[in-house]
Formats: structure tokens, C-alpha cells, sequence
């Protein structure tokens, strides 16, 4: 996983081709899924390098999404976004409400238990169906060098100060 630069947020992936016509399946990290259209301009992460591509149609597909991008007519063209993270501008973002974050908001903040125990940094998040995870990989400041996977939930978490970069929770750092 390659870090998006500061100005964009990931919000979803392409996750391969769709018929012969260029389309690609869509798998979005937005609630409704998609809303991953509503937020304008896309740039997409080819080999480490972020680039701007425009969704020209897009629809419903099953479970999941399917788009058509500009500038891409058949599958072949298609192959070249397969696997390719998608962000856009985080000023396009909403505003979250109070007490909700955005996953690149607490992507880096420390990770200190209750006893003020530092188990170290959100390196990122994903959702398991059930809660979404934190995971925290050690950092200069850890009580030891384990990555830990930590829900992002009750009663584990308990405290996010985005002021002061760090999240608190109930967690033995034996575990």
C-alpha cells in the first residue's frame, strides 16, 4: 500500500475489468457505496504515481459498482487500473460530524493504552464486515516491536484527540 499524498484520501479501489467495453469494477469505502461518484474528479494510484482520471458513466452492478472511465474503450485499456487504489481532492470530502473520523484522519496518530502504555502508530484501517480494525505498527516510542490489529470499537477504544495525535484504549499490551 503506497501512502496518498497529504491532499488526497483514499476512498475506494478498482478491483478489476468489466465486459470488453473498458469498464472496471469499483469497490468503495464510502457509506453509501455510491457515493464514491459524488466527489468529482478521481486520481488513481499506478505504480506509485497518483493520477487524474474522470468517471465518464457509472452504475449499480450486483453487489458492487461498475465505471467507465474516460479515455478508456476496451478491456485491455481497463487492465492498466486493475488493483489501483482511487482517492480524490479531501477538500471534496463533507465534513464529519462530531465524534466521526475520516480512516486518513487517524492514520499516523499514537496508540497508547489506558495506563499510557504506547503500543504505537495507525499505520491504517479496514472494515471486517463487523467493526473496522486499526492496525498500529510499532514506532520509536512502542513498549516493543509488535503490529498490532485493534478494533475500532467499544469498549477497546476510548478517546481520539486529533489536537494532540493520539487515540486512547483499553488494551493490554500482552495481548
Amino acid at each position: 500500500m503506497n501512502k496518498a499524498p497529504d491532499n488526497l484520501a483514499v476512498i475506494g479501489k478498482v478491483t478489476g475489468v468489466y465486459g470488453i467495453k473498458g469498464w472496471v469494477k469499483v469497490y468503495s469505502h464510502t457509506e453509501p457505496m455510491e457515493n464514491i461518484f459524488s466527489y468529482g474528479d478521481w486520481f488513481v494510484n499506478m505504480n506509485g504515481t497518483w493520477t487524474p482520471v474522470k468517471v465518464r458513466n457509472w452504475r449499480p452492478h450486483g453487489k458492487g459498482l461498475v465505471a467507465a472511465l474516460d479515455d478508456c474503450e476496451d478491456r485491455t485499456l481497463a487492465q492498466k487500473y486493475c488493483q489501483c487504489e482511487v482517492a480524490v481532492l479531501r477538500d471534496a470530502l463533507p465534513s464529519s460530524d462530531d465524534g466521526d473520523y475520516y480512516y486518513h484522519q487517524l492514520e499516523s496518530l499514537l496508540v497508547v493504552t489506558t495506563d499510557d502504555v504506547v503500543l504505537g502508530r495507525i499505520s491504517h484501517l479496514f472494515n471486517t464486515g463487523a467493526n473496522d480494525v486499526m492496525v498500529v505498527k510499532p514506532c520509536k516510542e512502542s513498549i516493543d516491536g509488535r503490529e498490532r490489529w485493534l478494533p475500532y470499537a467499544d469498549p477497546c477504544l476510548q478517546n481520539i484527540s486529533l489536537e494532540d495525535g493520539v487515540v486512547k484504549v483499553d488494551w493490554d499490551p500482552e495481548f
